[in-house]
């Protein structure tokens, strides 16, 4: 197993639910064998990477997906996890999150999704719900949220997913989502303490059962039980699954290199 832990002082809000995430993604990825590489955005979810012992970009707000495709077209055979918060992912990042599900390289995305830019104290963000108030929205949010997991599926992804910030449940579908070869999207969801507070939030949920994931009709109707309002359900597992070919295997410079298992710096010029 690898050691991933850093000396880095973590500076989280004590109880803050990315812990969970940080403590699944070290148990997952000690016990990994590919040379793996890590890119993170802006943002509260983003000081994982100084967390974590494995080499990658901290990038700009909302450039994880970029980012992640120029390391990808780099080296295809390396495997790499991209972090975003919801407003990183959902905002800022929204042109490069479409494109990279219809492109569907072998990389995986987790949005840390909290529903407001926490840290810049609160300000909501495109899934904030109906009515929030903060200093900057004193009037409340007046505009429905965004549904990331339907938008997910409208632009064919090929591994769509929702969980809680629970260690077992991240540490259950992002297993699933190294072994799925394609883009696999996992949003967690979480409350921030501070600046969205939500103590029911996890009693909320509930796991999808009897769900065949390659049925696209009927991930659309589990995606659309929950928009981020109040007082709703919220299902939770993988929506959709389905292997289509990846961004590496169609362009045929990069197949070449998967196929070889190097890079484009072992080639001699």
């Amino acid at each position: 197993m690898k050691d991933l832990n850093t000396k880095n002082p973590n500076t989280w809000c004590p109880g803050c639910f990315n812990f969970q995430i940080l403590a699944a993604m070290k148990n997952v990825l000690s016990k990994e064998e590919k040379e793996t590489a890590i890119v993170s955005g802006i943002g509260c979810h983003a000081k994982i990477f100084d967390y974590i012992n494995l080499p990658g970009v901290n990038a700009l707000h909302g450039r994880v997906i970029p980012t992640i495709l120029g390391l990808k077209t780099g080296n295809p055979n390396l495997q790499i996890l991209g972090f975003s918060g919801d407003g990183d992912a959902y905002a800022e990042g929204m042109e490069h999150l479409i494109h990279i599900a219809r492109l569907n390289p072998n990389i995986k995305y987790i949005v840390h999704n909290n529903q407001v830019f926490a840290l810049t104290v609160g300000e909501p963000t495109p899934v904030t719900e109906e009515g929030f108030k903060d200093k900057t929205t004193p009037l409340g949010v007046k505009y429905p949220p965004l549904n990331p997991i339907k938008l997910m599926l409208a632009a064919n992804a090929s591994f769509v997913a929702r969980v809680f910030a629970d260690v077992k449940q991240i540490e259950e579908v992002l297993k699933a989502a190294l072994n799925h070869k394609g883009f696999a999207f996992i949003e967690v969801i979480q409350p921030c303490l501070i600046f969205h507070p939500d103590k029911g939030l996890k009693e909320r949920t509930y796991q999808i059962e009897d769900h065949n994931p390659k049925d696209m009709e009927k991930a659309m109707k589990w995606a659309d039980e929950f928009n981020y309002e109040n007082n709703n359900k919220i299902p939770l597992g993988i929506f959709y699954k389905k292997e289509r070919p990846t961004f590496e295997e169609v362009n045929p410079q990069l197949k070449t290199l998967l196929d070889n298992k190097t890079s484009w710096k072992d080639i001699k010029r």
